[in-house]
């Protein structure tokens, strides 16, 4: 059973599980090998246990916890980090172990960051997500409009990251219902 949960230090082992799995399977053919290679879980741990000992204010870890099967999935947001005056919330990292997506996580987890950000009075977001990222579809599909794009670097590569926008938070957590 799905529990959509406030993360814990405790938490950090599993998170950092889930990002450097989810990365390596979604990211494969498209971030440089190296730097997936150099992905490590207790590094990646550190830096989750890091972040949960010391959220600032407005900021969030969100845990999708399965029960029995553990953490599968985690979202984390806050305030905007490039201080965008349209766009106050940003989704700063969203990812779902593979055999757990298409099931609905994922927007479990949108939705939930959604209310979080309009909770911290941040009624506006965006997420950057790899322009060549198979499931970036999914936030269009959740109401978001792709914003502009930037280029980033990683590792040797220079990559292109997409920002989807939802101006009003309100239509992500509460779609319009068709007529």
């Amino acid at each position: 059973m799905l529990l959509i949960r406030e993360a814990h230090f405790e938490d950090a082992r599993s998170i950092a599980v889930v990002h450097v799995d989810t990365w390596r399977t979604t990211y494969a053919g498209i971030v440089p090998e190296d730097a997936l290679a150099a992905l490590s879980y207790p590094q990646r741990e550190a830096f989750w246990g890091e972040v949960l000992q010391r959220l600032e204010p407005r900021t969030f870890v969100l845990v999708a916890d399965m029960g029995a099967e553990g953490v599968v999935g985690f979202v984390s947001g806050g305030p905007e980090r490039e201080h965008d005056e349209a766009y106050r919330g940003e989704v700063y990292a969203i990812y779902i172990m593979a055999r757990y997506q298409r099931k609905g996580l994922g927007s479990a987890l949108m939705i939930s960051a959604g209310k979080r950000l309009l909770e911290a009075d941040l009624p506006s977001m965006l997420v950057w997500v790899l322009k060549q990222n198979p499931a970036r579809r999914f936030y269009g599909a959740l109401g978001g409009a792709q914003l502009r794009s930037k280029l980033i670097e990683l590792g040797d590569a220079s990559l292109e990251e997409i920002a989807y926008a939802w101006k009003d938070i309100h239509q992500l957590i509460r779609p319009e219902q068709p007529a």
